[in-house]
């Protein structure tokens, strides 16, 4: 319930800081108009909690489940501590592998401490990658890059320098939502 809350109660509280500041800049409050003012101020704070509360919950539910995610970053982990288990990574498993280490040293090293996993839910997700988490500049939620391998063979694999070309550039698109860039800035960026 708490975790539910976190995300409308955020964004009401930003909302009522910017709303109260600008009312406060316009219209000066007086004591001879306090009580409409507080009605107002009340009003438009159920509004900002009500809106914000929409929006989180229209945004759903997209992450993994945890123990989808543990299961993968095992899996991941065993892939490159055993190098048995590494002659079984999928052609997939290596295009990840080689976008990784197409990435400049500095990003690279951000990597280190996120995990980069595949997954076969894009079609329930709808999409080719997902970053989850809250960016390098906090540590609230652990951060992990997925790529979804179903949905990027399924549109991508006909070609193969198509499908490396578009695991790279998701990839860097995630790491581009890990480093704080929302959605238009990372599209601004090309990826």
């Amino acid at each position: 319930m708490r975790e539910t809350l976190r995300g409308p109660v955020r964004s009401a509280v930003t909302a009522a800081l910017v709303v109260g500041l600008l009312v406060f800049v316009i219209n000066p409050p007086s004591l001879s108009g306090a009580e409409g003012l507080l009605r107002w101020v009340a009003g438009g704070l159920a509004l900002m909690m009500l809106t914000a509360w929409a929006t989180v919950a229209l945004s759903g539910d997209q992450e993994l489940s945890e123990p989808e995610f543990e299961r993968l970053v095992r899996r991941s982990e065993e892939l490159a501590r055993d190098p048995d288990l590494a002659i079984a990574a999928t052609e997939f498993d290596l295009l990840v592998a080689h976008a990784i280490d197409r990435l400049p040293p500095e990003f690279r090293e951000l990597l280190e401490k996120t995990p980069v996993v595949v997954s076969r839910l894009g079609a329930e997700h709808g999409a080719y990658g997902h970053y989850i988490g809250d960016t390098v500049a906090r540590d609230t939620y652990p951060d992990r890059i997925v790529l979804y391998q179903d949905t990027l063979e399924r549109d991508f694999g006909c070609d193969p320098e198509l499908l490396a070309a578009q695991v790279e550039r998701t990839l860097q698109h995630e790491l581009a939502h890990h480093l704080g860039w929302g959605e238009p800035g990372v599209r601004e960026l090309g990826l």
